[in-house]
C-alpha cells in the first residue's frame, strides 16, 4: 500500500541553532508586524509554530490540517451552548463565543495553508477570485 502522504509537498525549515530554534524576523529591522496585517500575522504565527512544532515533515501538515477539525467542534460546541440545545447544561456560551471560535476557524485554516505553501496570499486570493466569480456572475 503506498504512503497517503507522499504526495504532500515538502515543508521549508526554520533555522535552527544551537541553543533551539530560532524565529526569523518579520521585516529587515527585526521588529514583529503591526497586529492587524492579515497575511503579515499568519507568516507571524506560522513562524511561531514552526519554531515550537512536536512533529516534522508530513506528520506536521496533517497536524495543522487535523486542527482545523477541532477548532470546527469547538464552533459547533459554542452554538449548541448559545442556543441552550443541551438540557443537562443549559445557555453555557454567547453569540460572541461563536464569533470568537469561528474566528479561530479562519485563523487556523490560514495558517495550514501557509504550512503547505509560502505563497499562501496569493493562491488564497486566486480560490477567493473564482469563487466570487462563480457565485456573483449571474
Amino acid at each position: 500500500m503506498s504512503d497517503p502522504t507522499s504526495s504532500l509537498p515538502r515543508l521549508s525549515r526554520v533555522p535552527r541553532g544551537p541553543g533551539g530554534p530560532r524565529v526569523p524576523s518579520a521585516s529587515a529591522g527585526g521588529e514583529a508586524p503591526a497586529a492587524g496585517d492579515l497575511w503579515d500575522t499568519v507568516d507571524e504565527l506560522w513562524r511561531w509554530l514552526e519554531a515550537n512544532r512536536r512533529a516534522d515533515g508530513d506528520e506536521e501538515v496533517l497536524l495543522r490540517v487535523l486542527k482545523l477539525s477541532e477548532e470546527v467542534g469547538e464552533v459547533a460546541q459554542a452554538v449548541i451552548g448559545a442556543t441552550g440545545q443541551n438540557p443537562r447544561k443549559g445557555v453555557t456560551h454567547t453569540w460572541d463565543d461563536v464569533r470568537s471560535e469561528l474566528c479561530d476557524v479562519v485563523i487556523t485554516a490560514l495558517v495550514a495553508l501557509r504550512t503547505l505553501t509560502p505563497e499562501a496570499r496569493e493562491v488564497f486570493t486566486r480560490h477567493l477570485d473564482r469563487v466570487r466569480e462563480r457565485s456573483l456572475s449571474t
